[in-house]
């Protein structure tokens, strides 16, 4: 063989395999964001399971605060909706109404002594503590997951096998500084 071809094909080849490492590395980044996504779906189920005993403890207790736990309801609702509908954008807003729902919650439960006693109240709110920050660090880590794909995939030569293998962005789940904002106290009480 000739040098001119044993060079086409070696160039031919060392193409060919750094294609195929672009496109495996692309698509183990892109089931990365699936994973991350998974963990913090199975979180959210989780607490979804347990609002509506907290709810139910606190009936028993707090009888004249029913908007509140009205409000954790249908809060809790808009995330599954958002959840199963898998709209990240959709789900950040929700995933914040019920967080200030919850913190409202809780700031409320402080005016019932009897059910802040209650062993069973304490538990689940340790519970839905525990999977707040369970859900805040997987989010963390879906969005590190999500700014890794969005990087690679709009990096050269990555985005133009992107491109050809119809690899597309994902959306960050972000919460709106309102929705970020701890829950006013003294409103709480004095309402």
């Amino acid at each position: 063989m000739e040098t001119g071809t044993l060079i086409f094909w070696g160039l031919l080849i060392g193409g060919a395999l750094f294609v195929v490492g672009i496109y495996n590395n692309l698509v183990r980044i892109k089931h990365n964001v699936s994973k991350a996504w998974s963990n913090i779906d199975v979180l959210l189920k989780q607490r979804h399971d347990e609002i509506p005993k907290l709810v139910e403890t606190c009936k028993q207790y707090m009888k004249f605060e029913q908007e509140t736990l009205e409000k954790v309801m249908q809060a809790r609702n808009r995330v599954a909706e958002a959840r199963k509908s898998g709209d990240v954008g959709a789900l950040g807003k929700a995933e914040g109404a019920l967080r200030m729902g919850l913190g409202n919650l809780f700031a409320v439960a402080e005016a019932y002594p009897e059910l802040k006693a209650n062993e069973h109240f304490q538990h689940l709110q340790q519970r839905i503590s525990a999977l707040e920050s369970a859900i805040a660090d997987r989010r963390e880590f879906y969005n590190e997951s999500v700014n890794i794909n969005n990087t690679r995939i709009e990096q050269f030569p990555d985005i133009i096998v992107a491109r050809l293998m119809n690899f597309g962005p994902r959306e960050l789940l972000e919460f709106s500084e309102a929705e970020k904002r701890d829950p006013d106290l003294g409103q709480l009480f004095n309402s």
